[in-house]
């Protein structure tokens, strides 16, 4: 058996029947890789910044872990080099032995801090290529959210709130903003949501849908991305809300008024429908809640009708 020593520019071959990685004690930012090839037994160098772009950057932010509550501190670490854009979406971690070593903590401590990320849809672990960034996508982030919140109906409750503060505002600024392209789509999206009112989850789509119209109306980039991020949320209260008997078919009127405030270009009227309408909803949602299932009225806003 010979023993080959050398500094190559990647890694081996998938061909290549045994390999292991150490640190390399005399520079450290590179490993030796022990390959088997056939008889022949090669000692190679590999310095992982060639293989990972941002491998200097990503590193040169890490620090030691304390060891009080590892796991926990190694995912909010990776959770703040995202944050700081450090780490992008679809960027590729280093190797777990050289971010074990660097953060100076024990692989599995490591392996349980990125087991937690990869739940929450922050990284995916792809076995046998590594370890990467998630796109980020909100959908794919609150993606568990819908069980939480399904755990207490306070929840729903509090996210109504918001949605009245926020929505109803946006209402307001899009009935003074809104084009007659958008109107179009408006009364589109009234039109499918007649046609799927016995279809829960097609009617939970034309009411995002709308909702979303009403948003990009308003012309505000940071309503837009705050909406959003409850609509996200919003999902697992739709869902609930669509199955109550009579919301869908009382969404479709509320929806009719709504869009002729917006088309008649008046913000009060739109803020008001906008308000009654979720006024609805909310109290039907906290109704059922109570264990009652009886239609109720409109609460604290006045009719919208002219």
């Amino acid at each position: 058996m010979s023993i080959q020593a050398y500094c190559g520019e990647g890694l081996p071959h998938a061909g290549n029947s045994a390999n292991e990685y150490w640190p390399n004690e005399y520079w450290p930012n590179e490993y030796r890789l022990l390959t088997r090839v056939g008889e022949r037994l090669i000692i190679k160098l590999v310095k992982w910044s060639d293989h990972y772009p941002a491998f200097d950057q990503v590193m040169s932010s890490l620090e030691p872990i304390k060891k009080s509550a590892i796991a926990e501190e190694i995912s909010n670490r990776l959770l703040s080099m995202i944050k700081e854009k450090q780490l992008r979406p679809g960027d590729k971690l280093p190797p777990e032995r050289e971010l074990a070593a660097t953060l100076q903590v024990s692989r599995p401590s490591l392996r349980e801090a990125l087991r937690a990320l990869a739940i929450m849809n922050i990284i995916e672990i792809r076995q046998g290529d590594g370890t990467y960034v998630t796109s980020l996508d909100p959908g794919l982030l609150v993606e568990h959210l819908d069980f939480v919140l399904s755990l207490d109906d306070s929840t729903f409750l509090q996210l109504f709130e918001a949605r009245k503060i926020v929505e109803v505002g946006i209402a307001s600024l899009a009935a003074q903003r809104i084009t007659d392209v958008q109107i179009a789509e408006l009364e589109t999206c009234q039109a499918r949501s007649v046609e799927s009112v016995d279809d829960h989850e097609a009617f939970l789509e034309v009411d995002l849908e709308l909702h979303k119209i009403i948003t990009r109306a308003a012309c505000n980039p940071f309503l837009k991305r705050f909406i959003t991020s409850l609509s996200h949320l919003g999902l697992a209260s739709r869902r609930r809300t669509t199955r109550i008997p009579g919301i869908c078919e009382q969404t479709v009127k509320d929806h009719r008024k709504i869009v002729k405030a917006l088309k008649a270009r008046d913000p009060e009227a739109a803020s008001l429908a906008m308000l009654r309408h979720l006024n609805y909803v909310e109290g039907r949602l906290e109704y059922q809640a109570q264990g009652h299932e009886m239609e109720i009225s409109y609460l604290s806003a006045p009719d919208v009708e002219k």
